[in-house]
């Protein structure tokens, strides 16, 4: 623009379109303070591997705002340089041997060039974990008391373990071990309990009290390496991402694998059993300490995954599983005896026992499926027994997260309260007894019986309060509706 131009504009209390900023225009991307500031408190995220500049190291930006690693960008040079491809001669691939600055240049205005990738910085790193962190046993079961009902002995048992893996964890960051030369070891768990006894909640529960991170892997999606499924490692790899791809912090911490009784040894089977005994003897390595590599940011391991180096000696594990067909197993062993003479037992004197499980043996397991190598690095076990009706009436109403509870609040929203008698609640936990479902039992009850509630609520405003009576449902009767203002 000429002078002339140049002073109307100024005058008119307009900002020239091309204002130089430090030598350059804002067409050609000058930064503001504003801009520095904003850089300041963001940190670049590689386009590959997704892991932040203080984790992987300074990054490469390339052309369109995108940002590699080194460790990224070296795989890709390798997989190139060893397959002894030219790109260049590919029909459609045209702009290999070209200067990708220049190829950006040429980009249409209707594509969008993504931004740049950053991640907010963290603001400072945790705080160490000294002893006045460390929860007492009893304080961590009776945070388990809130939302556990019952199965005291595995709630006993559980803040025991975790308790000691914290001491743990706090020796290896003070080094003390050398003072004595003493090391503790740690002490894996096998659970064993029927089905909806609470095994997989109880863990979900105790990720939630404690600042530990913990991983829930599910035990029939392993097979053996080289086969279809997640490899054993792919359990440490989700503990490594519940842990914010902190090495040191996934070497501290807890996994739950649920279902370990789908990999019991199969019998009589001619086939290479690659779901089975062979990832027991794969986990033999986990459960007893070792180093392994697992990928970053992915399950699969491939050339363009970065991967990190964990050592498990520190990890605790904890194997749960519901184990069915196991009481027929302890009830066998038990009735071996005579049946006749003074020290004979009868062959039915044990179908009434509703708790078999706490006389489980290793011999027991064993017979189950389960190789003794694996037993052996499982030391602490841990039995759940079966929910009685006292315990399910206790389950609906008594705990923090109580069913009852959110059924309450959701009719509360519509301003509407609900109420259950206790025969109601007897009949709910009688029926969940026979579902043989233990506690998974009791909200598909439930919603069976409040979808009609749910339904005709919110169509007359005037309801003020629903009782739930035995007769509704034994489908006798229907609920108790009383109207506001009566």
């Amino acid at each position: 623009m000429d002078d002339k131009e140049k002073e109307l504009t100024i005058n008119s209390g307009e900002t020239p379109k091309d204002e130089v900023i430090e030598g350059k225009t804002e067409k050609d991307g000058a930064k503001g303070p504003e801009d520095k500031e904003t850089e300041d408190r963001y940190e670049k995220v590689c386009y590959m591997c997704r892991r932040p500049e203080s984790k992987a190291g300074p990054m490469i930006t390339m052309p369109g705002n995108l940002c590699l690693c080194s460790d990224c960008m070296q795989k890709a040079f390798d997989s190139i340089s060893t397959s002894g491809m030219d790109f260049s001669r590919i029909q459609g691939m045209p702009y290999m041997n070209l200067n990708l600055n220049d190829l950006m240049q040429n980009v249409p205005e209707n594509i969008e060039i993504p931004k740049k990738q950053k991640i907010k910085k963290k603001s400072g790193a945790a705080p160490a974990l000294t002893m006045k962190d460390i929860p007492a046993p009893h304080l961590i079961k009776a945070k388990l008391d809130e939302y556990v009902i019952g199965q005291d002995q595995a709630k006993k048992v559980m803040s025991v373990a975790v308790y000691n893996h914290y001491k743990r964890a706090l020796v290896d960051w003070k080094k003390d071990s050398k003072e004595d030369e003493v090391i503790i070891e740690k002490s894996n768990i096998l659970m064993i309990g029927p089905t909806g006894s609470g095994k997989t909640y109880l863990v979900k529960t105790l990720a939630k009290l404690l600042d530990v991170p913990l991983a829930i892997a599910d035990a029939t999606s392993l097979t053996e390496a080289g086969y279809i499924g997640d490899d054993i490692e792919s359990v440490v790899s989700k503990l490594l991402a519940a842990a914010d791809n902190d090495v040191e912090r996934a070497e501290r911490g807890i996994i739950f694998i649920d279902e370990i009784d789908k990999i019991a040894k199969k019998k009589e089977t001619n086939t290479r059993d690659v779901s089975g005994e062979s990832v027991q003897q794969e986990l033999l390595k986990l459960l007893e300490g070792s180093v392994v590599e697992v990928p970053v940011g992915s399950n699969q391991k491939n050339a363009m995954t970065p991967t990190a180096t964990v050592n498990t000696d520190n990890i605790l594990f904890i194997c749960g599983g519901a184990f069915p067909d196991l009481e027929n197993i302890i009830k066998e062993r038990l009735t071996k005896k005579s049946s006749m003479g003074f020290n004979s037992s009868l062959k039915d004197s044990l179908d009434e026992e509703p708790d078999l499980f706490q006389y489980v043996t290793n011999d027991d397991l064993r017979a189950f499926g389960m190789i003794p190598e694996f037993l052996g690095r499982l030391p602490v076990t841990v039995t759940l027994k079966p929910l009685s009706e006292e315990m399910l009436v206790r389950i609906l109403k008594e705990p923090k997260n109580a069913i009852l509870k959110q059924y309450e609040k959701l009719l509360a929203m519509d301003e509407v309260k609900l109420v259950f008698e206790e025969e109601a609640l007897s009949w709910i936990a009688e029926e969940a007894i026979k579902r043989k479902t233990g506690a998974r039992a009791l909200r598909a009850i439930l919603e069976e019986f409040m979808l009609d509630i749910m339904f005709e609520i919110p169509k007359d405003p005037d309801i003020g309060s629903v009782v739930i009576t035995r007769p509704y449902l034994e489908k006798t009767g229907g609920p108790l509706v009383q109207m506001r203002g009566m």
